[in-house]
């Protein structure tokens, strides 16, 4: 790192921080705690100045990389650029300054909001109804299929498997097996899509849901989606849209339309609110009407223009968030879409879908592309002609383009393509930032071919440079044999180390 840490820049010459006196409610903190769980010395802070600790965090804040500085083309996750307004919109007073406990009379606006999103989110999707709850997609997809597995025992049945393709997102495995299922792999065809002829030989009468998105993980669309949502239906089963691709088709076509039941969408992807490091983000989940009466509680209903929030749902799954799901999320994503209406939403899928194919064709003669084209949104290349070739991996390429200034696609997914390099550029991008990053992977890929030393030492020019991964994974494998006290997850001052 090119920062040290703040204790290491602490000066013993400078005052503590000053902190507010130990009182609960006038009583001491002795009083209210037990005295074990009291400190016998003060903790010890960094001493610093004012000023120096806002430089140093602003030193930083200055070595991360975000979609507000360069090209994120992070493949599956699309990370398009945050609209200032929907950040202003956030931040008013009557939004920000609210209370998730007040009386409803007092948040009219609030549960106004909420309740037009939810109807802009059904016309888009093609649902019913939709939580707003959710905190992320995997959050979504766990809430869809507590949904459906609610539904199916109201009817008395006791389904036990979810369907999954090969090529899914992981989140829909690990979803489908925390909700209780157990998970069947679903092959690829060759031309990526899914074999229709492997799905049908393992539906069964235990199939609870296939778990799918469309277009799938690799950029295709599911052309025969109409065919799989009739075989899943005549098993009983339910259809799960995974919304992380949504923004390849938004008012162009929607899931409910193809036949799926229940759909998650990402706020934090298609609807430019912001991914947030780890949270809080938004996953909506929308169903179609047999699904309706098992939603997570409470919701938000309008009677004669009075807006409420209904608890009264004796088949609801139960709150799966607190409060109503993270709201300023919400507000964000509502403000996203009042500006762009309908044919702008649309627009920014059809431009979404331009950029990939026109990138996809920039470097189809540097990368393979292991499927035909057209591409959808996203597209994914491949490094393996360059491992056989040269000893260059997917993550070299990544690497390098680090150097670069550009942050790097996402490599090795899906799993069902060999050094895979998964690229979306989104539609906020423009066509010279385009033609900048493929001007890159050509650079690189020459150097492949030449220097192919030269790029397993990059990247050279960031605040950390490569790290020994087999080290790593040997140290982590040591700790967890007892072996190593690795990892080491704090700092330590140097009177502990010794000690």
């Amino acid at each position: 790192m090119t920062e040290p840490l703040s204790f290491e820049l602490s000066r013993p010459a400078v005052d503590p921080p000053r902190l507010p006196g130990a009182e609960e409610g006038g009583a001491a903190l002795g009083d209210v705690l037990p005295g074990e769980l009291l400190r016998s010395r003060p903790p010890g802070l960094p001493r610093l100045s004012e000023p120096e600790l806002m430089r140093h965090y602003s030193r930083l804040a200055s070595l991360n990389y975000s979609i507000s500085e360069n090209f994120y083309p992070l493949g599956s996750c699309t990370m398009k650029y945050n609209p200032v307004a929907n950040e202003a919109a956030a931040a008013l007073p009557g939004f920000a300054g609210l209370h998730p406990y007040q009386d409803e009379e007092t948040v009219q606006g609030a549960l106004e909001l909420m309740w037009r999103l939810e109807q802009a989110l059904c016309a888009v999707v093609g649902v019913d109804r939709v939580t707003l709850q959710p905190a992320a997609g995997a959050h979504g997809e766990w809430t869809a299929l507590r949904m459906i597995r609610a539904y199916q025992h109201s009817k008395g049945e006791a389904r036990t498997e979810v369907l999954v393709p090969d090529s899914a997102h992981g989140t829909n495995p690990a979803s489908a097996a925390l909700s209780g299922f157990q998970v069947v792999e679903v092959l690829s065809g060759p031309d990526g899509r899914i074999s229709l002829a492997d799905l049908e030989s393992k539906l069964s009468p235990r199939t609870a849901a296939l778990m799918l998105t469309n277009p799938n993980t690799l950029g295709l669309f599911e052309r025969e989606i109409l065919d799989i949502a009739e075989l899943v239906h005549s098993t009983g089963a339910m259809l799960y849209y995974d919304g992380a691709n949504l923004n390849a088709f938004m008012g162009i076509c929607r899931p409910g339309d193809m036949g799926f039941d229940a759909v998650h969408m990402n706020l934090h992807k298609t609807f430019t609110t912001p991914h947030g490091g780890g949270g809080p983000g938004a996953g909506p989940v929308g169903v179609k009407s047999e699904l309706v009466p098992f939603l997570p509680s409470p919701t938000v209903e309008r009677t004669d223009g009075h807006l409420t929030l209904d608890h009264k749902h004796p088949q609801s799954i139960g709150r799966v968030r607190s409060f109503y799901g993270n709201f300023g999320m919400l507000v964000r994503a509502y403000t996203y879409i009042l500006a762009m209406g309908g044919d702008g939403l649309s627009q920014a899928s059809q431009d979404a879908v331009l950029s990939a194919n026109y990138l996809r064709k920039l470097v189809e003669g540097d990368l393979e592309m292991p499927h035909d084209g057209p591409c959808m949104h996203e597209f994914v290349a491949s490094a393996n002609h360059l491992n056989h070739e040269n000893g260059v991996r997917a993550l070299d390429i990544a690497k390098a383009l680090l150097d670069r200034q550009f942050y790097a696609p996402t490599v090795y997914f899906p799993l069902v393509v060999p050094e895979a390099i998964m690229v979306e550029p989104t539609e906020t991008e423009s066509k010279a930032t385009l033609d900048s990053f493929a001007h890159a992977i050509k650079e690189i890929v020459a150097e492949a071919r030449t220097n192919p030393q030269g790029l397993h030492e990059e990247p050279k020019n960031t605040p950390v440079g490569r790290l020994d991964e087999v080290a790593a994974a040997r140290r982590i494998n040591a700790y967890l044999q007892g072996q190593s006290e690795d990892p080491v997850l704090r700092w330590k001052s140097p009177s502990e180390t010794a000690s």
